[in-house]
């Protein structure tokens, strides 16, 4: 094993009763050692299905902020829930999204991107103006 794959070893010291609480006693019952190593290659691989046809996009800004925006766009009633295939509307969590999405567009400000900021600022407009239409 290299110095790269040694790890760190997690020993728990922690005693338990057949009754599941804890156990007061001192002496420990049994000790468990795991490299780092070990729990990553523990991990189940998770291939997307279809083959490449069902892979994500590459994550980035601007397919986080597609990802946020999609979820207004779900609670407007704009795209049908992946789970029950229905077409529902819940103005309060679209303007819960929204909201997110201004916060987030404040915080990142001076750090994006001259397209970044466009497509931002395009989106945000754009969600706005649906929550007004929905509102009136």
């Amino acid at each position: 094993m290299t110095e790269e794959e040694k790890g760190f070893i997690i020993k728990d010291k922690r005693t338990f009763s057949p009754e599941g609480g804890e156990d007061t006693s001192e002496e420990p019952q049994e000790t468990k050692e795991e490299t780092v190593a070990e729990k990553e290659s523990a991990q189940p691989e998770v291939e997307p299905e279809g083959g490449e046809e069902g892979q994500l996009p590459a994550v980035n800004f601007s397919t986080f902020i597609f990802s946020i925006s999609s979820s207004a766009l779900l609670h407007f009633g704009e795209i049908e829930d992946p789970t029950s295939g229905a077409k529902t509307k819940n103005l309060p969590l679209a303007k819960h999204t929204i909201d997110i999405l201004a916060v987030l567009e404040e915080k990142t400000k001076g750090n994006l991107t001259p397209d970044e900021e466009q497509l931002f600022q395009n989106i945000l407009y754009d969600l706005r103006m649906r929550y007004v239409k929905e509102t009136e």
